[in-house]
């Protein structure tokens, strides 16, 4: 090899072929190992519905209340629920935007499903139309384009 002394270019010649040996030494052992094990399937479980027998819960018992009153943002709403056992019976309300207040009372007896009964308090009042604006200015009524 030009350039090289002749014994740095054995040296760099045996170190290549060195690691060559080793790769293929690597290769050959990893191809008679013994296979990795297998772990088998999983054992077989049997996955169904909570046995009744094994859960017992005592029956359920609340109440809660809440309400909300933002004058300056016009919140006002408000819930209240009570249960016992399979029995539950509540309220809520919520002020509308066109200014009736709307009230929905609920009651559930057990797997009879969800009874409410909604009210309307007030009448609507709807604002008049105002007049669009612009940057503080009232926009033309009409274009002049023809």
């Amino acid at each position: 090899m030009p350039g090289l002394p002749r014994h740095q270019f054995f040296l760099d010649v045996s170190s290549i072929m060195e690691g060559k040996v080793l790769i293929l030494a690597a290769i050959v052992a990893l191809a008679v190992a013994e296979p990795p094990r297998s772990y088998g399937p999983p054992p077989s479980q049997s996955y169904g519905p909570p046995n009744a027998s094994n859960r017992r819960f005592p029956p359920a018992h609340y109440d809660f209340e809440y309400e909300v009153k933002d004058r300056p943002s016009g919140n006002d709403f408000g819930h209240q629920e009570s249960r016992r056992g399979d029995n539950t019976d509540g309220s809520y309300f919520v002020l509308l935007p066109d200014g009736r207040l709307q009230k929905v009372t609920y009651e559930v007896n057990g797997d009879s499903g969800f009874l409410a009964e909604v009210t309307f308090e007030g009448e609507a009042r709807y604002p008049r139309p105002q007049t669009s604006t612009h940057n503080g200015y009232p926009m033309p009524k009409s274009s002049s384009y023809a």
